[in-house]
Formats: C-alpha cells, sequence, structure tokens
C-alpha cells in the first residue's frame, strides 16, 4: 500500500511523458513554461526518488514555478494529475465531510481543471481536420458579437480568456513636470553650469529638459446590482487584465453602498483577484442606488484619485431605486472632476433603445461618451477608445454641463 509520502505515476505511458503532458497542462493553465523548462525538469527526475510524492513535488515546483502566485496552480495541478492510489482515493469518496468542512474550492481550481480537459483533448485528437479549423474561426467570429448574457458556461471561459490576452497601450498625458532629455526643448541651466565647473567655468556642453509623459490613470466604477449580473463576471476580468497592463487604475463596486476593491483586483492571478473581489462586497447582486453611491464616491475618493487627468469609466445600466435632484448633482460633480466620463451601458444592445428611465434621463447629460459594452467586440472598442490620446475638454462642454 502507498503511504502519504509515496505516490502513484500516471498510467499509460512512460515518465518523459507523463512530465511532458504535465508542463502542457500547465502551460494551458497559464504558467509561462517553455521547452527549456522541460528538458530540465527531465534531467531531474534521474537524481530523485520519483516514488517519492514529497520529493517530486519539490523537484518539479522549483523548475516550473518563477512566481509566488503561481504556486497555487502548480499545486492544485499537482494533486489532479499525479493521483494517489486508487484505493485511497476511494476511501477518502466513501466518507462524507461534515458541513464545515466542506470548504469552497480554491479561485484557480476551475481554470486547472479546464486545462487539464484542453491537454486531454490535444493528446487524445493529435490530428485536426481543416473543416474543424475553419469551423472554430467562424465560431470565434460569431463570439465576438454574442451577448454575453446568451452565453453558455464554455462560451463565458472562452471569453474571458480572451478579454486577459487583452493588452492596452499607453495613452500618455503630458504633464507640468520636466526631466533630463537630450532633445528637450528647455534649458537645464542647473546641470549645464555643474557640468561647466569640470572645465573652468567654461560651458562645452547644453543640458536640456524635457516634459514627462504618464499614462492618463483609470477610475472605473462597476454597477453590481442584480440587474448587470450577467455581466459582472466579465467586467471585472477587463478591469483585472487592464489593471496588469497599467498601473494606474482604481476600481470601486456599487450597489447599495460604495466599495473600493482596488487593491484586491492587483493580484496577477485573475481567480484570486476576482475571488478577492466578492469576499469584500456586502451587496453583490442587490439594489442600485446610483446617486448615493456616486456622493460617498466624489466626497471620500474624488480628490484622491480624479487628479492628473483622470478618465472615469461608468459601468452600469443606469436603473437607480432613487432617481432625483441628487442623482443630477453628483453626476455632474464627477463630470466637472475628471477628464474624460465615459458611460458604458449594456442597455445600448438593443437596436430601439431610447432613455426612457429617469435614471438614465438625468446621467445622460453628463458625460462624454455613451458606449455599449455587451460583447467582446464592444469591449475591443473599448480599448481603442481608452488607447486614443484624449484631448482636453472643450469649455463648451463644462458650460454646458
Amino acid at each position: 500500500m502507498i503511504g502519504d509520502n509515496d505516490i502513484a505515476a500516471p498510467t499509460g505511458g512512460l515518465i518523459a511523458d507523463n512530465v511532458i503532458g504535465f508542463a502542457r497542462a500547465l502551460r494551458v493553465a497559464g504558467l509561462p513554461i517553455g521547452p527549456g523548462a522541460v528538458i530540465d525538469a527531465l534531467k531531474a527526475m534521474r537524481l530523485i526518488d520519483i516514488g517519492n510524492r514529497a520529493d517530486l513535488f519539490t523537484t518539479l515546483e522549483a523548475i516550473f514555478v518563477k512566481r509566488r502566485e503561481h504556486a497555487l496552480v502548480f499545486a492544485q495541478a499537482f494533486d489532479l494529475f499525479f493521483r494517489r492510489a486508487e484505493g485511497i482515493e476511494h476511501m477518502l469518496d466513501s466518507v462524507p465531510l461534515p458541513p464545515e468542512a466542506q470548504k469552497p474550492p480554491p479561485p484557480a481550481s476551475r481554470r486547472v481543471q479546464e486545462a487539464f480537459a484542453q491537454s486531454r483533448d490535444i493528446v487524445d485528437t493529435p490530428q485536426i481536420e481543416e473543416k474543424n479549423v475553419q469551423l472554430s474561426v467562424s465560431d470565434r467570429e460569431v463570439l465576438q458579437r454574442k451577448d454575453f448574457a446568451q452565453m453558455s458556461s464554455a462560451e463565458i471561459a472562452e471569453v474571458a480568456r480572451a478579454i486577459a490576452r487583452m493588452k492596452l497601450p499607453q495613452a500618455e498625458l503630458r504633464t507640468r513636470r520636466f526631466a533630463p532629455d537630450a532633445r528637450g526643448a528647455r534649458l537645464d541651466l542647473r546641470r549645464t553650469l555643474r557640468g561647466s565647473l569640470r572645465t573652468g567655468g567654461e560651458i562645452v556642453k547644453f543640458h536640456r529638459l524635457g516634459r514627462i509623459d504618464k499614462p492618463a490613470p483609470i477610475v472605473a466604477l462597476l454597477d453590481i446590482s442584480g440587474s448587470m449580473t450577467d455581466y459582472t463576471r466579465l467586467f471585472l476580468q477587463f478591469l483585472h487584465a487592464i489593471t496588469d497592463a497599467r498601473k494606474r487604475v482604481s476600481v470601486f463596486l456599487f450597489g447599495t453602498r460604495l466599495t473600493n476593491v482596488t487593491r484586491a483586483l492587483r493580484a496577477r492571478d485573475p481567480d484570486e483577484a476576482l475571488a478577492a473581489c466578492s469576499s469584500s462586497v456586502a451587496d453583490w447582486a442587490g439594489g442600485t442606488r446610483i446617486a448615493t453611491s456616486l456622493h460617498h464616491f466624489n466626497n471620500l475618493w474624488g480628490r484622491r484619485v480624479l487628479g492628473q487627468g483622470a478618465i472615469v469609466l461608468l459601468i452600469s445600466d443606469g436603473l437607480e431605486r432613487e432617481a432625483d435632484s441628487r442623482l443630477e448633482f453628483e453626476m455632474d460633480r464627477l463630470h466637472r472632476s475628471c477628464r474624460r466620463l465615459i458611460w458604458l451601458n449594456p442597455l445600448l444592445r438593443f437596436d430601439g433603445f431610447e432613455p426612457k428611465a429617469q435614471g438614465i434621463k438625468m446621467m445622460l447629460p453628463h458625460v462624454d461618451e455613451f458606449r455599449p459594452v455587451h460583447n467582446l467586440e464592444s469591449m475591443e472598442g473599448l480599448v481603442a477608445a481608452l488607447s486614443s490620446d484624449p484631448l482636453p475638454r472643450r469649455f463648451e462642454t463644462r458650460s454646458a454641463a
């Protein structure tokens, strides 16, 4: 019988095939594993006792795990791939766990299971017909325009992977600060005079200064009320993707109250980041109080995060429970405090959409852009809009608001 410290190697192949299959599954799960790491792992197998579970785990972890956030994914993948003896599994499965011991699965468990299923399909069907390739391309085009609310779980997983691959170019803003620049238009008198001391006071080289360009900060206000349930997770996936590409991103969730999840969303692993967000929010899929949430944001966070030409993304359907003059006042205040206010509304997916709700009528005059955000194509359009150079808002827009 195999003990706790021992391991039963997967059947159906040599140890080299098992290591290669394990590395392929880890690569699908998101770990950056190249051929060199696989070769190192195969060489290391000759130096250890592959029947010892602890030695095998430590060796492969040292080779395949390069970042701290990948350790959780590796541990779950290792337990799935290198299973213990079958008799022990049946013994454990036959004993029911008490309710307090039944913990929810770790954040990255679903991604690991999908990676193993995908890698198994690749091994079982190494040859793919040309018709299937063409069909997959067609399906991808359909997926671009399909509404998030109408997608199956497999399609949502595919969209989540596409969102994770999105890259947001740095649309930079010109600041008032200067830095040394050989082609700068301003003379750096201090460095020029300091350099002349080496030549007895004679100026040989002129030093120049140029303006510093920084990416425009992005502030996202995401509605997590019940009417936005079908879109919330994918929006968080998108915000996590742009947060990883651009560090100056602040994210706030609101339903009946406002919650700052900026720090939770900065975790490198997307599943871990989304799990941290959901655990820190108490009003998930509840009611909507946009005016109250905007009032809290303007009073407590406005001056902290809306400086230096911030772009605000308001992601909401605008279905306010208490649409009154406070909503219009807070929207006007938010509009005047930022450089661009972009309202992303999934209701724009309907061709005959008209702003008939009272809350939408009050909010619409105080936004710079009103865009749909209900499918992958609309998200890619938003990325293109955010990547463009944000022009200064005209004075007429501010005065009209």
